[in-house]
């Protein structure tokens, strides 16, 4: 596979913001006097600038988040605009559905309830996992005890959703086409970008400097470069992991029947549908046209050994036969998304703290990039904007710094704790769901839950359905549970053995073959 055909790396909340035909003029962005500086820590919100570096699903959010509290915000964004044709194809490529669950949605609806109907007007909601096993069985697995639902969502749809909201939004100004490249913070804020322009037959790039800001927020995605400025000055530990996974996404087309236009989808659409193998899987999410997005995860090794068409079809046939057994997807079908479709890698970033002074912060994949497997990469993104607000508002917006020291120390483990789940349920995605003890402990779950009601509860609803609960305590209950569980399992199992071991000696000494004192003492 050559180097060109490799795609940065995907984390779950990762968006990529395109061009605009219009790029806002140099003079719109250039720096003013800035206004007398109070003490920097005693801000409010009220003439007070924060430029937001990155246009994607968090970074949209956080800018209606602080221009609803009274902030001027400047949201400045390296890739053009994403709302025109030609990088609505790029997001085509290269798009995983966004699974939205409970923790999104209430982080929406606590920025502007109107706003988060309607930027989410176009979710399916999905209520259980569909697997799809080799001999062509399908098993349909409730995500929920009560009926609960992750949401597809298109991600384009939702992003260029949330920059409509900036365009409507009186006090904020979106710059695309202005990349980040240098930031520093003492004595105050100051932003250097490259600026690109696009001209008739090229493009040219200028320098821009902004010192009028007050907080910088960086939301940049896992390449940030907000983060690598703030290592100048923060003390930050950092830790990078690329998994030996690479994904490329697949499309199964929707049935085109005018007499029945209901009739679009060539599986159920309330389902999220997995087809794992072991080391590698296939996933399938709906989309409101009827058709499905589908993504192909597997090892590298697997993934550049199928360096020909014979090999790709001789692959999903052994591995995934009823695709075309099915219909979902033609030969022709796949064959195009292999020859065209880019291969992307698999990150995960854990750093602390995400914050200098009350100067800046980075939240989202900036923070935390995570692997697309437990459906919380945004859902968590946008839960680092509700919660950071939260801490703010709970010192009237007069002390960014301590609002910012305590998000650095009680958002660090929450955000380790789904980090790692987020990793641990790939093998479960692809391995453990076919398998007999997961869905005992599945249904062990569900009994108890209904019969405890808040005193225990599955994991997955704690962490897709219940906001209320941190991702740490879900951790935490899961795993005293699961000492619960093995300890009935193991009582059980002694019990058994000593009542067979029991009565294996009482028939023993019924046929004579024990001493009578020995088969007296089992009785």
């Amino acid at each position: 596979m050559s180097e060109s055909n490799v795609e940065a790396p995907l984390t779950e909340s990762t968006v990529f913001v395109s061009d605009t035909a219009s790029v806002r003029s140099l003079e719109s962005t250039s720096p003013v006097e800035p206004e007398p500086q109070a003490e920097t820590s005693q801000q409010t919100p009220k003439n007070k600038t924060v430029a937001i570096i990155g246009a994607g699903l968090v970074g949209c959010l956080a800018a209606l988040a602080f221009e609803r509290k009274g902030y001027k915000v400047r949201v400045y964004e390296g890739r053009p605009d994403a709302r025109t044709p030609e990088q609505r194809k790029i997001f085509s490529f290269r798009s995983i559905n966004m699974a939205v669950s409970a923790r999104g949605i209430l982080a929406l609806e606590t920025v502007d309830k109107a706003m988060a109907d309607r930027v989410l007007k176009n979710l399916i909601p999905m209520r259980a996992r569909m697997v799809h096993d080799l001999a062509g069985n399908e098993i349909s697995q409730n995500y929920g005890l009560y009926g609960e639902a992750i949401n597809s969502i298109d991600r384009a749809d939702l992003n260029c959703n949330l920059l409509d909201e900036l365009d409507a939004s009186a006090n904020i100004e979106t710059f695309f086409n202005h990349k980040l490249v240098r930031a520093t913070f003492k004595p105050s804020v100051k932003l250097t970008f490259s600026v690109t322009q696009p001209m008739e037959n090229d493009k040219f790039s200028n320098i821009l400097e902004v010192d009028d800001v007050d907080l910088l927020v960086g939301c940049d995605g896992a390449h940030s470069v907000v983060r690598s400025q703030l290592q100048k000055v923060v003390r930050m530990d950092l830790n990078q992991e690329y998994i030996d996974h690479a994904y490329m996404e697949l499309r199964i087309n929707r049935i085109h029947d005018e007499l029945n236009e209901e009739n679009k989808f060539k599986m159920d659409k309330n389902h999220l549908h997995i087809w794992p193998r072991g080391s590698h899987m296939l996933i399938a999410l709906p989309n409101t046209d009827g058709s499905f997005t589908s993504t192909l995860f597997a090892p590298w090794k697997i993934i550049e050994n199928l360096d020909t068409d014979e090999k790709v079809l001789d692959f999903f046939w052994h591995d995934f036969p009823d695709v075309f057994e099915k219909g979902l997807m033609t030969k022709e079908d796949i064959l195009k998304a292999f020859h065209e479709n880019p291969r992307g890698s698999l990150i995960c970033i854990k750093c602390s703290p995400y914050h200098f002074e009350d100067k800046c912060i980075i939240i989202g994949d900036a923070a935390h990039s995570m692997v697309p497997f437990y459906g919380q990469g945004m859902n968590c993104g946008f839960e680092d904007v509700r919660i950071l607000m939260e801490l703010l508002e709970k010192r009237d917006f007069k002390d960014i710094k301590g609002s910012f020291d305590e998000y650095s120390e009680v958002r660090h483990k929450d955000l380790t704790a789904i980090i790692d789940l987020a990793m641990r349920n790939y093998v479960e995605m692809r391995e453990s769901v076919v398998s007999t003890s997961y869905r005992m402990r599945k249904k062990l779950d569900g009994i108890l839950s209904r019969s405890l009601k808040d005193y225990w509860l599955p994991l997955y609803t704690m962490v897709s359905f219940r906001p209320d609960i941190p991702y740490s305590e879900a951790v935490r209950r899961e795993r005293l549970q699961a000492n619960i569980v093995r300890n009935i399992v193991t009582g059980v199992t002694g019990l058994f053995f000593v009542t067979g071991v029991v009565t294996a000696f009482n028939i023993a000494h019924k046929l004579k073959l024990l001493p009578t004192a020995f088969g007296r003492c089992c009785k």
